[in-house]
Protein backbone atom coordinates (compact mmCIF):
# COMPACT_ATOMS: atom_id res chain seq x y z
CA UNK A 1 0.00 0.00 0.00
CA UNK A 2 1.39 3.28 -0.64
CA UNK A 3 -0.18 6.28 1.14
CA UNK A 4 -0.01 10.08 0.12
CA UNK A 5 -1.44 12.64 2.04
CA UNK A 6 -4.47 14.31 0.48
CA UNK A 7 -2.85 17.54 -0.58
CA UNK A 8 -0.78 15.50 -3.09
CA UNK A 9 -3.93 15.08 -5.29
CA UNK A 10 -6.58 18.22 -3.74
CA UNK A 11 -7.00 21.39 -2.41
CA UNK A 12 -9.63 22.72 0.09
CA UNK A 13 -11.14 25.59 1.18
CA UNK A 14 -12.82 26.17 4.78
CA UNK A 15 -15.54 28.32 6.14
CA UNK A 16 -17.98 28.46 9.12
CA UNK A 17 -21.42 29.50 9.58
CA UNK A 18 -22.28 29.15 13.43
CA UNK A 19 -21.18 25.83 14.98
CA UNK A 20 -20.47 24.39 11.73
CA UNK A 21 -17.72 23.79 8.89
CA UNK A 22 -17.96 23.71 5.22
CA UNK A 23 -14.81 22.17 3.39
CA UNK A 24 -14.80 22.38 0.09
CA UNK A 25 -12.37 19.58 -1.70
CA UNK A 26 -11.39 19.76 -5.18
CA UNK A 27 -9.05 16.96 -7.03
CA UNK A 28 -6.38 19.03 -9.22
CA UNK A 29 -6.73 16.65 -11.59
CA UNK A 30 -10.11 14.72 -12.83
CA UNK A 31 -8.54 11.37 -13.03
CA UNK A 32 -8.25 11.34 -9.18
CA UNK A 33 -11.84 12.50 -8.04
CA UNK A 34 -12.77 8.60 -8.36
CA UNK A 35 -9.62 7.74 -5.88
CA UNK A 36 -11.10 10.40 -3.33
CA UNK A 37 -14.91 9.69 -4.16
CA UNK A 38 -13.83 6.33 -2.69
CA UNK A 39 -11.71 7.22 0.15
CA UNK A 40 -12.50 10.39 1.28
CA UNK A 41 -15.48 9.33 3.30
CA UNK A 42 -17.93 10.68 5.41
CA UNK A 43 -16.80 8.50 8.21
CA UNK A 44 -13.28 9.29 7.70
CA UNK A 45 -13.53 12.88 8.03
CA UNK A 46 -16.10 12.52 11.11
CA UNK A 47 -13.46 10.38 12.75
CA UNK A 48 -10.40 12.96 11.77
CA UNK A 49 -12.54 15.99 13.06
CA UNK A 50 -14.01 14.05 15.99
CA UNK A 51 -11.37 15.36 18.22
CA UNK A 52 -13.27 18.68 17.96
CA UNK A 53 -16.38 17.43 18.90
CA UNK A 54 -17.68 16.66 15.25
CA UNK A 55 -21.33 15.24 15.47
CA UNK A 56 -21.81 14.51 11.89
CA UNK A 57 -20.75 14.63 8.72
CA UNK A 58 -22.68 14.92 5.26
CA UNK A 59 -20.66 14.97 1.70
CA UNK A 60 -21.71 16.77 -1.03
CA UNK A 61 -20.61 14.59 -4.56
CA UNK A 62 -20.10 17.55 -7.25
CA UNK A 63 -18.36 15.38 -10.18
CA UNK A 64 -18.56 17.71 -12.83
CA UNK A 65 -16.30 20.25 -10.53
CA UNK A 66 -14.54 17.43 -9.87
CA UNK A 67 -15.10 18.33 -6.07
CA UNK A 68 -16.59 17.48 -2.80
CA UNK A 69 -18.71 19.72 0.00
CA UNK A 70 -18.58 18.78 3.06
CA UNK A 71 -20.26 19.92 6.12
CA UNK A 72 -19.40 18.59 9.33
CA UNK A 73 -21.79 19.84 12.50
CA UNK A 74 -20.58 20.96 15.93
CA UNK A 75 -16.84 21.11 15.21
CA UNK A 76 -16.25 24.89 15.87
CA UNK A 77 -16.56 24.89 19.73
CA UNK A 78 -19.88 26.81 19.45
CA UNK A 79 -18.77 29.01 16.45
CA UNK A 80 -16.97 32.54 16.26
CA UNK A 81 -18.52 33.90 19.38
CA UNK A 82 -18.40 31.37 21.51
CA UNK A 83 -15.47 29.51 20.89
CA UNK A 84 -11.99 30.10 23.20
CA UNK A 85 -10.14 29.32 20.71
CA UNK A 86 -8.25 30.81 18.28
CA UNK A 87 -9.86 29.80 14.93
CA UNK A 88 -13.43 30.07 15.21
CA UNK A 89 -13.84 30.84 11.91
CA UNK A 90 -12.26 27.65 11.09
CA UNK A 91 -10.83 28.85 8.27
CA UNK A 92 -7.13 27.05 9.04
CA UNK A 93 -9.10 23.47 9.44
CA UNK A 94 -9.00 22.48 5.37
CA UNK A 95 -5.44 22.08 6.35
CA UNK A 96 -5.84 19.25 8.75
CA UNK A 97 -8.05 17.92 6.32
CA UNK A 98 -5.00 18.05 3.32
CA UNK A 99 -3.27 16.04 5.38
CA UNK A 100 -5.90 13.16 5.56
CA UNK A 101 -3.71 9.91 4.04
CA UNK A 102 -5.04 8.32 1.23
CA UNK A 103 -3.85 5.23 -0.70
CA UNK A 104 -2.70 6.26 -3.79
CA UNK A 105 -2.77 2.27 -5.37
CA UNK A 106 -5.91 1.05 -4.29
CA UNK A 107 -8.33 1.11 -7.18
CA UNK A 108 -11.33 3.78 -7.60
CA UNK A 109 -14.38 3.36 -6.62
Amino acid sequence: MSTIALHRLAHARAGDKGNRLNLALVAHRAEDWPLLAAQVTEARVLALFAHRGATAVRRHDLPGLQAFNFVVEDVLQGGVNGALNLDGHGKTLSFLLLGLEVDQDAPPG
